[in-house]
């Protein structure tokens, strides 16, 4: 990672750079539903999501999402701005979300890949992740924004 950037804690006072860096990532968010403020918070409040980010002065140039649902850590919504690619900014976002999520005593780390994403898959190999054909993600959405 470049000296110059920080990986630092975000927080709610963060909510409006992250939703601006998932943006220009091209991740496929939903600020009316899941993504807004009030959830970004909630889920913050919970205790159960941690979002650590990289800012290169102040500016956020990446963001990881650590959720656990106690039995397994969950890498979440990481995402880099296209300008700030290539500098290794992902795997220390993803080493330092699986460091917070040991530091709960978890042991088990899990990440979900939406579509054809051969950069993640790539990192994800890389950090020691194996992919698991034989699982098949299934879900049930009350509306369309959750």
């Amino acid at each position: 990672m470049t000296a110059a950037l920080r990986v630092v804690d975000l927080g709610e006072d963060d909510y409006d750079a992250v939703l601006a860096l998932w943006q220009a990532a091209g991740l496929a968010i939903k600020p009316a539903g899941r993504d807004s403020r009030a959830q970004f918070a909630a889920q913050l409040a919970s205790g159960l999501q941690q979002v650590i980010g990289a800012r290169s002065g102040e500016r956020l140039v990446g963001v990881i999402v650590a959720t656990y649902d106690g039995r397994k850590g969950w890498l979440n919504r990481l995402a880099v701005h296209p300008d700030f690619r290539r500098q290794g900014i992902a795997r220390a976002l993803v080493d330092e979300a699986e460091r917070a999520l040991r530091a709960k005593g978890l042991r088990i780390f899990a990440a979900l890949v939406e579509g054809p994403n051969d950069a993640s898959l790539t990192l994800l190999a890389t950090a020691g992740y194996l992919a698991h054909p034989d699982i098949q993600y299934l879900s049930k959405r009350d509306d369309a924004d959750v």
